[in-house]
């Protein structure tokens, strides 16, 4: 008893040293804590604000909090005076390496995120991204889910959509349909384009505003061409343009003007000796 009364009259010092500096990592490691749960629900908050999805949210909060977490915790030792730097490397090299091994999925997730944020397109859209053309049918965190028009479903890695272009066919609520007609060098230019011009604007679903244009936009090789272009709800897009595209056939063979196909003409010039 006496010798760890001495012992500890001796180290005094020591110990309240010691004792302070665990007291201080304690501290450190308890606001540190709270600081970091408070920045992370901040985070998911301000996630959640911009309709960013729930699971996207959670998983960038729960990140954020495990990083500021290990960040406490390395503070915190080193306040009682524990070398970090070799954790510090350790954790380094850790996640170099999940890093490297999990690569393209956290290639896939950052572009999923981006996704969601920027929100390039949504649910229900008709898009042409990744190589694929379809409707939207859901965006994940990892892949987004095509219909085609065929009604196949088609999953495509996000990384391959925010790494190329991204058409959005639903992005406006109109589109134009652009349509090219070639008839003969016979035709009579103004009855053709009167012709035209009364197809396009009789057709119900046809917009007013703003108006078709209709002109010659080509002498080409074989034919005289004639750009359509009226404008429709992005909804009514395909059957203005099948439509139109029938009733100008019957109409113009009807009226007698020649839709020509390519052709050669081969001239022979006869030589005397």
């Amino acid at each position: 008893m006496e010798q760890a009364t001495t012992w500890f009259s001796e180290n005094q010092d020591l110990l309240l040293h010691y004792g302070i500096q665990i007291l201080l990592a304690i501290v450190i490691f308890v606001i540190g804590k709270a600081i970091a749960k408070a920045v992370a629900k901040l985070i998911e908050k301000s996630l959640k604000h911009k309709k960013v999805d729930k699971a996207v949210s959670g998983f960038i909060s729960s990140i954020t909090y495990s990083i500021l977490l290990v960040a406490v915790v390395l503070m915190a030792l080193g306040q009682v005076g524990v070398e970090t730097t070799s954790f510090i490397a350790v954790l380094g090299a850790a996640g170099l390496a999940i890093g490297l091994a999990l690569k393209d999925s956290l290639s896939n997730f950052a572009s999923g995120v981006l996704i969601i944020i920027l929100k390039p397109f949504r649910s229900g859209d008709f898009v042409e991204a990744g190589g694929v053309s379809g409707v939207v049918e859901k965006i994940e965190i990892f892949s987004t889910l095509f219909k085609t028009g065929d009604n196949k479903v088609v999953i495509v890695p996000n990384s391959s959509i925010t790494s190329g272009a991204i058409t959005n066919y639903s992005a406006e609520k109109t589109r134009r349909v652009d349509m090219i007609i070639g008839v003969g060098y016979d035709a009579d230019l103004k009855v053709t384009k009167k012709l035209l011009t009364d197809i396009v604007t009789s057709h119900e679903k046809v917009l007013k505003e703003p108006a078709p244009t209709i002109a010659v936009s080509e002498l080409a090789d074989s034919s005289v061409n004639f750009v359509v272009r009226p404008w429709a709800a992005t909804a009514d897009f395909w059957a203005v343009k099948f439509d139109l595209t029938e009733q100008i056939k019957i109409a113009l063979d009807e009226a007698g003007i020649n839709i020509p196909y390519p052709q050669m003409d081969v001239h022979l010039h006869k030589e005397e000796a």
